[in-house]
């Protein structure tokens, strides 16, 4: 059964004919909450480009409601696990072939492979796809590769996140560089750089952080490559020398919890805070005295938009080299960079933030213009519609 869920306000009055638009469908799988995705839906030019979205999920997200209050156009597709993929396939076939878009861009692994194959048979010649993942399935699933070399081929072109995407789909998977382009994640940055008083002390009531400092800050996801287990034995060294300190876990989910929730047994419980899912993420970095992001090698990572986020909001930062940070992160200069696998290092680095507070204020001012420069949501959306344009 497909849930329509469309809302027709428009965004603004044209005067232009919709038939001079090009139509977009956007195709993403088990997402509840991504900004990035409203982002888009916002400043895309409206004038050239009209938007839908088809979201494969268990039930409704805060992402459809979102894009409906938007006025975007919105398809929902119960999808709960790979069994449901033949029943999609067909339902997003239909939809289709009922929405007749000129492109097809789809997002994240499912979505991808049920959705680029289906826009082949309804006979969409231009279908894209992002690239979100880097060497997850050549490092722990190698029978999937098969699976992300079928999806290169459905797609007429690839958008790589960052170069380390790119390297990969040439080096590992034989993608042609002409089908590829290399478009960086765009964010508002003005909305991370605001730190808001009372939206702050609400965070810091839900989660009883009140009497607690310094913070140590981490938004990953528990599973193995993010490094978080490297993490944890430099915080409780940090104990030793600041008692009160608190590790904030965001995105307290995931394949690894078990071997997390194993290592935070050393960890006293008024020392550590997990949180699943928090939904007022620009004012979560505000909490921290310090941030940690280490992925264990340099190709892990995608992207790791929080390199972005972190900088963004001026939080003094430990990080290894992975994903979009090899192409801008420099030690000492807009974050401390450690090896990686490397508690001893991730540690020493913490303390160096909280105890040199002229190396921590350079940082902090250099990370911040350093993403102004380069990930802004209009650099983004200005070669989205140059894909889109072609």
């Amino acid at each position: 059964m497909i849930i329509y869920r469309t809302q027709n306000k428009p965004l603004h009055l044209h005067h232009k004919s919709n038939s001079l638009k090009k139509k977009v469908t956007y195709i993403i799988s088990n997402i509840n909450k991504a900004i990035a995705f409203e982002w888009i839906a916002q400043e895309l030019n409206k004038d050239k480009f009209e938007l839908s979205f088809i979201l494969l999920n268990p039930g409704s997200s805060l992402l459809e409601k979102e894009l409906k209050s938007l006025g975007v156009k919105v398809y929902t597709i119960i999808y709960r696990s790979k069994k449901d993929m033949p029943r999609a396939f067909i339902k997003i076939f239909s939809l289709l072939m009922k929405i007749r878009p000129a492109i097809v861009h789809t997002h994240l692994f499912d979505a991808s492979l049920i959705g680029l194959p289906a826009a082949y048979f309804s006979g969409i010649r231009k279908r894209i796809y992002t690239r979100h993942h880097a060497t997850y399935h050549h490092n722990y699933y190698p029978k999937m590769i098969k699976y992300d070399k079928m999806i290169n081929s459905f797609a007429t072109a690839i958008v790589a996140i960052s170069k380390n995407v790119e390297e990969i789909l040439i080096e590992k998977e034989n993608v042609r560089a002409d089908k590829i382009h290399l478009i960086h994640h765009g964010f508002k940055l003005e909305e991370f750089e605001i730190a808001d008083k009372n939206k702050m002390d609400a965070l810091r009531n839900k989660y009883f952080i009140k009497d607690k400092s310094p913070v140590i800050g981490v938004i990953a996801r528990y599973t193995h490559w993010k490094g978080i287990q490297y993490i944890i034995p430099a915080f409780e060294k940090l104990l030793s020398d600041y008692p009160d300190a608190l590790l904030i876990l965001a995105n307290a989910n995931g394949d690894y919890k078990l071997e997390i929730n194993n290592l935070l047994k050393t960890i006293p419980p008024d020392n550590f805070v997990e949180i699943n899912f928090e939904e007022d993420l620009f004012q979560m970095y505000h909490l921290f005295d310090v941030y940690v992001h280490t992925p264990i090698d340099s190709h892990s990572e995608a992207f790791g938009q929080t390199y972005v986020e972190a900088l963004a909001a001026g939080v003094p930062s430990v990080f290894t080299l992975s994903g979009i940070a090899r192409e801008f992160i420099k030690d000492k200069h807009n974050a401390l960079v450690v090896d990686y696998k490397n508690s001893d290092e991730i540690y020493n680095s913490i303390k160096e933030l909280l105890e040199n507070k002229t190396l921590s204020e350079s940082i902090s001012k250099n990370g911040k213009e350093d993403v102004r420069k380069h990930f802004g949501l209009d650099k983004m959306i200005a070669k989205l519609e140059e894909l889109y344009a072609r």
